[in-house]
């Protein structure tokens, strides 16, 4: 793996996770990484969590941080102030991981060494994708719940993207993500989505974020108890859905230009669930 030219900040959102936090996964990963830094956001836990992330911090020098908010905001604010705070050093790459590594840490630098590779990418995201020689190990009802949000997703926002809920993102900082971070979210459950949207917003032109984005199908990922995805978030998610078209109704479909291969590249051979 080719060495980092700029430090990485993984922003994890936590919220009254003391009964589940992998504490000697995120040591030990520490230990045997150059040029990551850990920036947990507890987000108004009432539980031990901020005890368990302040320990951490002390122990973990410059390169842990805890950063504590005053009440419980849900998992998409909690990652925007988490962004934002990370922002404030200006590392070459930022990134969002869930808590409970149902994506293994070292994903991380595959993730960061793809941006290194490719100067024309600037977000990379997870895709749980099943494949041979692959571990993606989701509830039933999970994966084909997901599979079918994620066909909605990507209808509307007319991008080919496989999945849009996975909680292991990395972005490459400029001015423009800045700026995509800087305003509260719409939704709660479905930011992974409107993220894409604001880009597509940024950008206007869908063709060119298809060039600037990648789908990285993960080597493994385990359900893990606890997460919170499920038959009863379909009303909040479809809640989330509509004010994404009332919000962004003017950036998307036939306010952005498709540019040419979009169509062709949706109506290609696709990965199955």
């Amino acid at each position: 793996m080719s060495a980092p030219s700029g430090r990485t900040t993984l922003v994890i959102p936590c919220y009254n996770e003391a009964d589940r936090l992998p504490v000697g996964d995120y040591r030990a990963f520490l230990v045997g990484t150059e040029a990551v830094d850990l920036l947990f956001v507890d987000d108004g836990s009432t539980d031990g969590t901020y005890g368990i992330l302040e320990e951490m911090s002390d122990s973990g020098g410059d390169r842990v941080s805890a950063l504590r908010l005053p009440e419980n905001r849900g998992k998409a604010e909690a990652v925007r102030a988490g962004i934002l705070a990370a922002l404030e050093d200006d590392p070459r790459y930022v990134a969002f991981w869930d808590a409970d590594l149902a994506t293994p840490l070292d994903t991380v630098l595959e993730f960061r060494e793809t941006l290194e590779l490719n100067d024309e990418l600037d977000w990379v995201l997870g895709s749980r994708v099943r494949l041979l020689g692959r571990r993606i190990d989701r509830k039933f009802h999970r994966h084909y719940l997901g599979r079918a949000m994620a066909t909605v997703f990507s209808a509307w926002l007319h991008l080919p993207v496989y999945d849009t809920q996975c909680g292991a993102k990395m972005f490459r900082v400029s001015d423009e993500l800045r700026a995509i971070f800087a305003e509260p979210f719409v939704t709660g459950w479905l930011f992974d989505v409107e993220l894409l949207a604001r880009l597509i917003r940024s950008r206007g032109d869908i063709a060119e974020v298809r060039r600037s984005v990648m789908e990285c199908p993960l080597p493994r990922w385990i359900d893990v108890k606890g997460s919170k995805l499920g038959v009863r978030s379909v009303g909040p998610v479809l809640r989330d859905l509509f004010r994404l078209r009332l919000s962004y109704r003017g950036s998307l479909g036939r306010g952005a230009r498709r540019g040419p291969g979009v169509d062709s590249a949706r109506r290609g051979p696709g990965v199955t669930p």
